[in-house]
């Protein structure tokens, strides 16, 4: 049965889509099925993988709220083995369409169970707020991974993230588990990227991935070409950080 993973923090610009691109990229040259979940609005996630969402029928919003089956909404990709649920504008409204839903808070879960036994890996790509379709999510979810920014304010917002887990924990998922912390954006010549990694590994310790996402050119420009960065430059530093992340997942799961 395929491992469930959100990629939650609800500041924006911390590099969630990005990695759930790529990661999911990586996993998938490294053997492992993957389907990516595209659960942002913005559908970043979406056109970052090629998919044009002005052309397809059936997206997460349709899973969640007409309960489509998920399979109706699964796209390929140009790499082998990676798969997605496009995001779609309307999921703006969605939180409100599902206010007076039974059972609110587990409508992703439901939607995902028929197909979580096809893949290794399903990653969910939040929304960079706490609302009901990131419960709803971390609800799904067997862990989270969260990107952490190595700049100033970094550590802002995270413990209100821990807490909202913690209460999902308690009242919806008890197994939710913290995949790990993911620094992103790190640049070792500056003294605030490694001053912010010593702090996030003293508070957080063996929670923190041993790899690191530097910051690199091509990580920017692959999605303007509709393609994960292994495919744009697979020499390219962010290539290879993200090839190290996926490695590092397989082997921390297969323990």
């Amino acid at each position: 049965m395929g491992k469930i993973i959100a990629l939650a923090n609800q500041k924006g610009g911390v590099g969630k889509t990005t990695t759930a691109i790529n990661l999911a990229a990586s996993l998938a040259t490294l053997g492992k099925r993957v389907l990516v979940i595209d659960a942002d609005p913005q559908a970043n996630a979406s056109s970052g993988l090629g998919i044009d969402i002005r052309e397809i029928d059936c997206s997460i919003y349709e899973c969640l709220i007409n309960k489509a089956e998920p399979k109706e909404g699964i796209h390929g990709t140009c790499v082998k083995g990676l798969d997605i649920i496009p995001s779609h504008i309307d999921l703006v409204g969605a939180e409100i369409e599902m206010l007076d839903m039974p059972n609110r808070e587990k409508i992703m879960r439901d939607a995902l169970a028929p197909v979580k036994e096809e893949y290794d890996y399903i990653l969910i790509d939040c929304s960079p707020s706490l609302g009901l379709i990131t419960v709803n999510s971390l609800t799904a979810a067997d862990s989270v991974i969260i990107p952490v920014q190595c700049e100033y304010f970094a550590l802002e917002g995270i413990s209100k993230l821990l807490n909202t887990i913690k209460i999902i924990k308690s009242n919806l998922n008890p197994t939710l588990d913290i995949e790990g912390f993911l620094l992103t954006m790190f640049n070792s010549r500056l003294r605030l990227s490694n001053q912010v990694y010593n702090e996030v590994k003293k508070h957080f310790r063996e929670l923190v991935f041993n790899t690191v996402i530097q910051r690199n050119i091509r990580l920017g420009e692959a999605p303007s070409m509709g393609i994960p960065v292994i495919m744009y430059d697979a020499e390219s530093t962010g290539a290879k950080n993200y090839l190290a992340l996926a490695d590092e997942i397989i082997n921390r799961n297969n323990r």
